[in-house]
């Protein structure tokens, strides 16, 4: 197993905004925002141009497993955060429990997903429709389900002006991206791994952001070790509840093995990339917004290591462990 450097990356920028919180500041003469959201604009660009409507429309044939994979991304995920809702009583546990309904609502990965299902030998076709489609519907479904609370704890939360910027930064630019797709589209691909360099970059700049806002405020005074390992232990409870419920509920409509894997795979997965974009727009006015990236961080960790693991040993084998 070889370390993600991306992961270290991550680590590293959380430890620099840590150290040099005042780059991050909203008084740095450094202007991370307007960077930020140009980057944004760029990745969904690019995304848009990487985007293949062919591809899609050969995808909707297998429309069980498409509609598998989205129930558990944006409800299961979503109605098993809530069932912990009446739990939560202090301002701090509201934070937190908001954190992990934003990591519940967003989008699947999307290349890793692919990666990874192509490693163990599932339906790649199928993991490309899901994964592309997914980014399109957390457009508009993550901030309905941060709607529902955010509107009750947050003031300045507004819908409207929250779908404006993501039409404006995101669905734009990937419209332009599919438009120019004839023209552009082999540029894209030829240069795939620097594009996603470049994505890699503006997601560490927005983490940077966020976290030394979140340093310079002391946002992160009440949260401890013991904190760490509990959020990290709840991570991985909730990645491997869906992850088997995916299991079982394929089990149960006859899906064959490729199908399984595609949907057990893309369906327990959650984007960092749509986390902290989404972030950037969804909880620009918050102090919290380390700590509402903190859960998402934490399993986008553990997601790649488990289906590591999961996807070296499917590789080798002609059934899929139960």
């Amino acid at each position: 197993m070889k370390i993600d450097k991306f992961l270290l990356a991550i680590i590293g920028v959380v430890l620099l905004a840590y150290l040099f919180p005042s780059w991050g500041s909203s008084g740095s003469p450094i202007p991370l925002n307007l960077i930020g959201s140009i980057g944004i604009s760029l990745i969904f660009f690019f995304y848009g141009l990487k985007l293949s409507p062919a591809q899609i429309k050969t995808g909707l044939s297998n429309w069980k497993l498409h509609i598998l994979v989205q129930l558990s991304t944006f409800l299961v995920f979503p109605l098993i955060i809530l069932v912990f809702y009446p739990f939560v009583h202090s301002a701090q546990g509201q934070t937190v429990w908001l954190a992990f309904l934003f990591l519940a609502a967003l989008p699947s990965t999307v290349s890793s997903s692919v990666v990874m299902v192509n490693i163990a030998k599932g339906n790649v076709p199928a993991a490309i429709f899901n994964a592309s489609i997914s980014g399109l519907i957390g457009i508009v479904i993550t901030p309905l389900w941060m709607g529902l609370f955010m509107q009750h704890t947050a003031t300045d939360f507004n819908l409207s002006s929250i779908y404006i910027k993501l039409i404006t930064e995101i669905l734009v630019p990937v419209a332009l991206g599919v438009a120019l797709q004839p023209y552009w589209g082999k540029f894209a691909r030829e240069y795939s791994s620097y594009l996603t360099s470049f994505d890699r970059s503006i997601i560490l700049l927005i983490i940077y952001k966020s976290f030394a806002e979140s340093f310079e405020k002391n946002v992160f005074s009440s949260v401890d070790v013991v904190d760490l390992l509990l959020i990290s232990v709840a991570t991985t409870v909730l990645f491997y509840a869906v992850f088997y419920l995916t299991g079982f509920l394929s089990d149960r409509l006859g899906f064959s093995q490729e199908d399984r894997i595609t949907v057990q795979f893309c369906g327990s997965k959650k984007s960092l990339v749509h986390g902290t974009v989404f972030s950037k727009i969804l909880f620009q006015h918050l102090p919290s917004v380390g700590i509402m990236l903190l859960p998402l961080m934490i399993f986008h960790a553990i997601q790649l290591f488990i289906v590591s693991v999961i996807a070296s040993k499917l590789a080798k084998r002609d059934t899929i462990p139960t």
